[in-house]
């Protein structure tokens, strides 16, 4: 009968091991996966490594390295554990598999690189649990999300689904730009408020409603005008900007300040029972201006003058755009960028319209002069 010793030595003798001085070489060109416990993973790790317990190394490990011919350097404390690790990666098809001698004790003793992670407490990995159980979010895409700032124009019938849901996801900071009080007829659409709110200021609102629902997020409040005078200022250190604007000359500054800044913009738009979302991505897709060089006459722009809109239609598209700030903050899936996809809520369809890039684009074409941030207030005139 064999003991712990042989199918340690066993298992030595099928996998190969690499000394910490030949891997720290390797350090962002192999995946190098800690399959500690979670209370050694938080006292410290090497840095980029990717967090698998080894209790959940063989159910976890194909939707997390899905190339199986990827280079991978197993780590536990002393290189035990991951010996046996290794072993069990090689059986299941991966074939550049190394385990680290010594493991990540001996890697700090000789002083090479390492980091304390930042981890969920036990109370967000409550909150956040159906997050954690997805591979492509796991605990580093909450992490991220935590880390990760958006900035929202608007706590209207968009800026709310949108809000709500970016909160309720742990996106770490919020910011809202809205001049705007709260008026019982926006309570048709604009979810964030309520009667008792009436003639408060929307970002107040806003911020009630945002911090009741997670304290995670730290919501930070433009009770302003969004103009030429203020919007780098804004924007600057923003990750995605989420555009739940109703009006052209916002949406042309947003544009050019966004280029700017090469912040991604979530754009969102909607009339009566229409709706459209898009996301302008600095210099990789078309910008606002590729795909509408100029505005529409002032009869045919709704953004400009009231024409009403079915309550529930802002909270699909505002819902989607926040869907689209999460890929673009996770680099996950295929977000919209250059393609426009419309919404018909009486037919209960969508479509997807391509929009390209314009050589010739004023801003972000091949032979766009310097940008100049300027107010675009004659772009919508009154009936």
């Amino acid at each position: 009968m064999a003991g712990f010793r042989d199918l340690l030595t066993a298992a030595r003798q099928r996998i190969r091991e690499v000394e910490p001085v030949d891997a720290e070489p390797r350090l962002g060109e192999a995946t190098f996966l800690d399959i500690r416990e979670l209370d050694e993973y938080e006292q410290g790790t090497i840095p980029g490594s990717v967090f698998i317990p080894r209790g959940h190394l063989e159910s976890k490990i194909e939707n997390t390295v899905t190339d199986k011919g990827a280079p991978i350097v197993l780590f536990c404390a002393s290189g035990i554990r991951s010996a046996f690790g290794a072993d069990t990666l090689q059986q299941l098809g991966y074939t550049d598999v190394v385990n680290l001698a010594g493991g990540f004790g001996r890697w700090k003793n000789e002083g090479r690189p390492w980091t304390t992670p930042a981890v969920l407490n036990p109370e967000q990995r409550n909150r956040y649990a159906r997050h954690l159980l997805l591979p492509e979010v796991g605990e580093a895409g909450q992490q991220k999300l935590l880390e990760s700032r958006v900035l929202l124009l608007g706590a209207g019938g968009l800026g709310s689904p949108a809000a709500l849901y970016l909160a309720a996801a742990g996106v770490g900071t919020l910011g809202i730009v809205d001049m705007d009080v709260v008026d019982e007829s926006n309570l048709q659409r604009q979810i964030l408020h309520n009667m008792d709110r009436i003639g408060e200021r929307k970002v107040d609102s806003a911020k009630k409603t945002l911090t009741q629902l997670n304290p995670d997020v730290d919501v930070v409040t433009y009770d302003v005008r969004f103009g030429a005078d203020n919007v780098l200022d804004i924007l600057n250190g923003y990750d995605v900007v989420v555009d739940g604007t109703d009006n052209f000359p916002t949406r042309y500054l947003l544009n050019d300040a966004a280029l700017i800044k090469r912040i991604p913009v979530v754009h969102g738009s909607i009339f009566r029972f229409e709706g459209q979302i898009t996301v302008f991505k600095p210099y990789e897709g078309p910008c606002y201006r590729c795909m509408l060089p100029e505005p529409p006459p002032a009869e045919l722009a709704p953004s400009c003058a009231e024409a009403g809109v079915l309550g529930v239609l802002p909270g699909i598209i505002g819902s989607l755009q926040a869907l689209e700030a999460i890929k673009l903050l996770l680099e996950l899936g295929d977000p919209l960028i250059g393609r426009l996809l419309a919404y018909d809520a009486l037919e209960t369809s969508f479509r997807t319209f391509k929009v390209r890039r314009d050589p010739a684009c004023p801003t972000c074409g091949e032979d766009a002069g310097e940008i100049t941030i300027a107010e675009y207030d004659d772009l919508c005139m009154p009936h």
